[in-house]
C-alpha cells in the first residue's frame, strides 16, 4: 500500500513535467521572435530579410557562372544552389539555441532568474532556436524564389516529393536544434568568446557536408567525418526531395536510395540527439557548481 501513492504521484508528476517543457518552449520561441525582429522597425527588417539571402545567392551563382562559362543547365547548378540555400538552417538554428545562453546571461543578464523560474532550461534554449528557424525559412523561400526567377535555376515544385520533403525537415530541425543545444552547454562554461562558438562550428560543418561541392573532393583521412555527419545526409535528401533524381550531380551518395539515407539520417540524428542531452546535463551540472550561472564576461 505504501508504493501506490508514490507510482501515482509519478504518474502525475509525467504530465506536469510535460506542460512545463511545453510552457518553457512556447515562451522562450515568443521570446526570441521579439528579440530578433525588434531590433528595427517592420520594413526594414523586411527589406533586409529579402536582400540578404538574394545577395548571398547572386554571389554563389555570379562564381559558378564564371566557372563552368554559365553552364546553368547542368543538374551540378541546382544541386549546388539548394545545398547553399539549406544551409543557412544550419547556422539560424544553431545559432538560436546557444547563443541564448550569452544574450541571457552577459547582455540581459537574466539567465540566473531563468534557472531559478519554474521552466525547463532545455526546452527554453530549443524555444530560442525557434526564431532562427522562421527567419532561416523566409531566407531559404526567398532565395528558391529569386533563383527560380531571375538566377537560372529549374525547380518544379509539382514534381517535388513533398512527403519526403516535409519528413526530412523535421527531422533535420530537430537534429539541428539539438547539436545547438549541445553548443549552448558548452557556453555555459567559457567565456565570451563563445559567442562565435556557432558561426566556426556551422563553417566548419559547411566543409564536411557537402553543401556545395561533393565529399570526394576532400582528402580521404578527411572524408569520413563528412560521412559521421547527419547534415550530410539531411542535405542530399532535400535536395532530392525537391528536384528529383538527380544524384549522379555529386555522386558521393548516388548509391544510397532515399530509404537508406532516411534511415541513416535518423540513426546518426538519435545518436547526435541522445549525446546532446548527455552532454547538457554534465556541462549544466558543473556550470552550476562552479557558480557560472551568473558570470558576466562581456559586456
Amino acid at each position: 500500500m505504501a508504493n501506490i501513492p508514490v507510482s501515482g504521484s509519478r504518474r502525475r508528476a509525467e504530465p506536469v513535467e510535460a506542460s512545463e517543457a511545453w510552457r518553457s518552449f512556447r515562451f522562450a520561441a515568443w521570446l526570441g521572435w521579439q528579440i530578433t525582429s525588434n531590433w528595427t522597425d517592420p520594413l526594414l527588417f523586411a527589406i533586409y530579410s529579402v536582400i540578404r539571402p538574394v545577395a548571398r545567392a547572386a554571389i554563389l551563382v555570379i562564381m559558378y557562372g564564371v566557372i563552368t562559362g554559365n553552364n546553368f543547365t547542368d543538374p551540378l547548378f541546382p544541386y549546388i544552389f539548394l545545398g547553399n540555400a539549406f544551409y543557412t538552417y544550419v547556422f539560424s538554428i544553431m545559432n538560436g539555441v546557444s547563443w541564448a545562453v550569452i544574450d541571457d546571461r552577459e547582455h540581459y543578464k537574466t539567465l540566473k532568474y531563468m534557472y531559478i523560474a519554474p521552466i525547463r532550461i532545455p526546452a527554453y534554449l530549443l524555444g530560442r532556436g525557434v526564431a532562427g528557424f522562421l527567419t532561416a525559412s523566409l531566407s531559404v523561400v526567398i532565395t528558391i524564389l529569386a533563383g527560380v526567377l531571375f538566377l537560372h535555376v529549374t525547380f518544379d515544385p509539382l514534381h517535388a516529393d513533398w512527403l519526403l520533403f516535409s519528413l526530412t525537415m523535421v527531422i533535420g530541425v530537430v537534429m539541428l536544434a539539438l547539436m545547438g543545444l549541445v553548443l549552448g552547454a558548452i557556453s555555459l562554461l567559457i567565456v565570451r568568446h563563445s559567442g562565435f562558438i556557432a558561426e566556426s562550428v556551422s563553417g566548419v560543418l559547411f566543409l564536411f557536408s557537402g553543401a556545395i561541392y561533393p565529399l570526394d573532393v576532400l582528402p580521404i583521412w578527411l572524408q569520413p567525418v563528412g560521412y559521421a555527419m547527419p547534415i550530410t545526409y539531411w542535405l542530399e535528401l532535400v535536395r532530392r526531395s525537391l528536384i528529383g533524381d538527380v544524384a549522379q550531380a555529386f555522386t558521393t551518395l548516388a548509391r544510397f536510395t532515399n530509404l537508406e539515407l532516411l534511415g541513416i539520417l535518423v540513426g546518426l540524428s538519435a545518436v547526435f540527439g541522445v549525446a546532446s542531452i548527455f552532454t547538457f546535463r554534465v556541462c549544466d551540472r558543473r556550470a552550476r557548481e562552479r557558480g557560472l550561472i551568473d558570470r558576466t564576461t562581456n559586456y
